[in-house]
């Protein structure tokens, strides 16, 4: 079991809890009210892409117009000739993970302080949500769960102060956690198939902790009960026991004093994670920041991570004649497709994280140390989709139609939208890091919140978009 290391900072987090639970908002009174408000409020009521969506989400965008902004809740227009359909959402909050410096007030070391980030715009609580609409455009699936279909994702948020200094940004993060798979028989090198586990897998996660680790469950690394992040936890020795995976929605600031609205779009040539070897040294990982780890290794340069040789920085670096472009998955002429990509598909970090966590005993069953085994995992799980052997997965070598590992298509190494059932904002800085900043614990989160699913969907869309393509 985790437990605090003294009553000291027990006491500390529970006064930083109940501050953030139970104060009362500042009086509106004493700032600028929203004079439009009530005009506001019911033209986004009544506007197409609102009108019909459910009823917490649609009075969150409601609440939001409400307030003093600079934008109203972003406008969602069809790329399609059909509206966009909501499939899922979230609404976020700066609840559920333990209060830090962006979030709340701490005595003696931020009470003295302007107030950078959340919490304290206008009196109110920062609050945001996230909407996930698939487009039906002609020839593709609208069925979110095949990842061949376009989404798009529109987040609105309230109450996040604009971020002036030090190359710094917002970046939202949708989130799976781990689960455990179905077994099956192994491959002919005795590794679990991908996306399963081996019958010896199976049996040494049964017996941890309390035998929550069985097919279907969401992975604990004790083996006990689920425990998500929640305000009661102290870093680094009260934590979550899940490992979550995180999918940048992309980085963003606010418009004018604290006023966020940003737009992103899911497919598979956007559905890639940071390079997992990276979280070692974000001092996120318990023990990491102690021994001074962070910074240590970076991914500036595409390759293989501490597990192999370093590529040529002339080559797979950033280049002044071709700078790197992550977005240009798409060409007549595959040479000038991306080739120098630092993320990998969501998928393959998932099959990474199954060989780090899971399989104990099909993949390395004697490595014990989980940074070696995920300098191990990255190195062999990018090979089998490596194809020139560079442990790079370029443009062409992710791209979904593209074979590999004896599957005729890539379609595995994507995971669809909904199975991320978290979401998170994170304060960022420019640390040359693509994984979240302290990762994987909560200490730079600004807003949180859960997926609700919509099913059937519903329109979330009005008029064409006049820049479609």
């Amino acid at each position: 079991m985790f437990t605090f290391k003294n009553r000291l900072h027990r006491m500390i987090l529970l006064s930083a809890v109940a501050a953030l639970l139970s104060a009362p908002l500042i009086s509106e009174a004493q700032f600028h009210k929203n004079e439009n408000a009530e005009k506001d409020m019911a033209t986004v009521a009544n506007r197409g892409d609102v009108r019909f969506l459910p009823g917490a989400l649609k009075r969150r965008l409601v609440e939001l117009a409400r307030r003093n902004h600079t934008f109203l809740p972003m406008q969602a227009y069809a790329e399609a000739d059909d509206p966009s359909q909501l499939f899922q959402y979230y609404l976020l909050d700066t609840r559920g993970f333990q209060p830090n410096v962006f979030t709340a007030v701490f005595k003696g070391v931020n009470d003295m302080a302007m107030r950078t980030a959340a919490n304290a715009a206008n009196g109110y609580m920062t609050i945001g949500s996230v909407r996930l609409v698939v487009e039906p455009k002609k020839g593709l699936p609208t069925d979110p769960n095949d990842i061949r279909a376009f989404i798009d994702v529109f987040t609105d948020i309230s109450g996040l102060f604009v971020i002036n200094n030090e190359s710094g940004w917002y970046e939202g993060w949708m989130i799976h956690d781990l689960t455990v798979p179905e077994v099956a028989s192994p491959r002919g090198d005795g590794h679990a198939q991908f996306g399963k586990l081996t019958a010896s897998d199976a049996q040494m996660l049964a017996m941890l902790g309390s035998g929550n680790n069985v097919p279907g469950h969401t992975f604990t690394i004790d083996g006990n009960a689920v425990h998500l992040p929640r305000e009661m936890d102290h870093f680094p020795d009260m934590q979550t026991n899940v490992v979550p995976l995180q999918l940048s929605m992309g980085a963003y600031n606010s418009m004018q004093q604290s006023d966020v609205h940003a737009y992103w779009e899911f497919n598979y040539t956007t559905n890639w994670i940071h390079p997992t070897y990276e979280l070692p040294y974000t001092g996120g990982m318990p023990g990491t920041f102690e021994a001074g780890l962070q910074y240590n290794f970076l991914s500036l340069i595409a390759g293989p991570g501490p597990g192999g040789p370093q590529n040529d920085k002339l080559i797979y670096g950033d280049t002044p004649d071709r700078p790197r472009d992550p977005d240009l998955f798409e060409a007549t002429d595959d040479a000038q497709r991306e080739f120098r990509e630092r993320f990998i598909p969501s998928g393959l970090a998932n099959e990474i994280y199954l060989d780090v966590w899971e399989r104990l005993a099909s993949f390395e069953p004697g490595v014990t140390d989980i940074k070696q085994r995920m300098f191990d995992a990255y190195k062999a799980e990018v090979s089998r989709v490596d194809q020139n052997h560079d442990f790079v997965i370029s443009a062409l070598e992710g791209d979904v139609d593209s074979a590999s590992d004896g599957f005729a298509d890539n379609s595995r190494l994507y995971l669809p939208p909904t199975v991320f059932t978290r979401f998170a904002v994170s304060r960022e800085i420019n640390d040359g890091i693509l994984a979240p900043r302290l990762a994987p614990s909560q200490r730079a989160w600004v807003l949180t919140g859960h997926l609700v699913a919509v099913d059937p969907p519903v329109p979330a869309s009005e008029g064409r978009d006049g820049d479609d393509r």
